[in-house]
């Protein structure tokens, strides 16, 4: 059965846009070619038309089984790098919210609904049952979302009276940096940026970084701690500045907090005439599909998005039905994938 994402690929839009078509939603403006692109991919693939979808909640509260609207909100923009990390959790909800009989019929990003007044009218004209909130945002418009929807759940988001479905990121991050302290680094970079507080020292990734550094008795450089923001273009471009230098001036080894961001410092790296890894090592985290096919492959540490997502939506259900009352926080595991941005040759 095809989803919104295979639809988005097909077209070339975000799922937010195809979501917003596929349900009619008024709310953003979207030009009449991409909707006609949009409906021909679905019939080409097979979605369910909005008017079959309208069709099933009739037919399913008819049975005496009531039917949920979830609505999904993401932290960040869907177009902007074509949600790498995201992409796979949203496709892990949408495929379990089917299977349970629950409609995704809403995803939205933190940069298009603006400000809780906004999350709030949007919550109601859409009578939103459940909501999975996917990291962290603006307390306005997290409180709104508490305020009108019934049941939330939180994919790595701090609030103990929801449930709350994440992966240890300092601990992640930790297994990263202790891998290449393990290969005899010690001159060790970071490249990251700060979460909602702006505070780097607060960040989670930047904090295992940090507990490694200082367990294995390394000095931080501060030279060697790059805040791009979440910007692969910020990235790129202090790298390329970093690299310029020469001896002691260049760390041998970079933990970078997402793989977005390692890779655009390799290729920083590379246009430095750098060798990776026998001048500069790199260690990426999420393991991104597009991660294994970097020259060469990159180091990163897995993290199950698909599995969250899964997760996230059967609990969301859950709390709509009321079988899960209590609010309880998952933590999924994570696992180091050591590939050739790491290893130097034995040879």
């Amino acid at each position: 059965m095809p989803t919104l994402k295979d639809i988005a690929q097909h077209v070339g839009v975000s799922i937010s846009t195809v979501s917003r078509v596929m349900n009619n939603d008024l709310s953003r403006h979207i030009s009449m070619e991409t909707k006609s692109k949009i409906w021909k991919a679905a019939k080409e693939l097979g979605y369910a038309s909005s008017e079959t979808k309208a069709d099933a909640p009739a037919k399913t509260r008819r049975s005496g089984k009531p039917a949920y609207r979830a609505g999904c909100l993401v932290s960040v923009s869907q177009t902007k790098y074509n949600h790498p990390y995201f992409s796979p959790i949203l496709a892990g909800i949408e495929k379990k919210l089917g299977e349970l009989g629950c409609s995704l019929v809403s995803v939205i990003t933190l940069e298009e609904i603006g400000d809780g007044i906004a999350m709030g009218r949007y919550a109601e004209e859409r009578s939103l049952d459940g909501m999975i909130v996917i990291e962290g945002v603006p307390a306005d418009v997290y409180a709104s979302i508490k305020q009108t929807v019934p049941a939330v759940v939180g994919i790595d988001i701090t609030d103990p009276t929801v449930p709350v479905i994440t992966y240890d990121r300092v601990e992640a991050a930790k297994s990263a940096v202790r891998h290449l302290i393990e290969q005899g680094h010690e001159r060790i970079g970071f490249i990251g940026g700060a979460g909602l507080t702006g505070d780097m020292e607060r960040e989670k990734r930047y904090r295992g970084y940090r507990d490694a550094m200082q367990e294995a008795g390394l000095p931080i450089d501060r030279r060697f701690v790059i805040n791009t923001g979440w910007d692969v273009n910020v990235g790129y471009t202090q790298m390329l500045e970093l690299l310029s230098g020469s001896g002691s001036d260049v760390p041998t080894a970079v933990f970078a907090a997402s793989d977005m961001l390692a890779i655009s410092a390799m290729r920083a790296a590379a246009e430095r005439e750098k060798s990776i890894p026998e001048d500069i090592a790199f260690v990426g985290l999420d393991n991104i599909e597009v991660s294994q096919y970097t020259s060469p492959p990159l180091t990163t540490v897995h993290i199950p998005k698909s599995e969250i997502g899964i997760m996230a939506a059967k609990s969301l259900v859950d709390q709509m039905k009321g079988d899960n009352p209590l609010p309880y926080r998952m933590v999924m595991p994570h696992q180091l994938i050591e590939r050739q941005s790491t290893q130097v040759s034995r040879l």
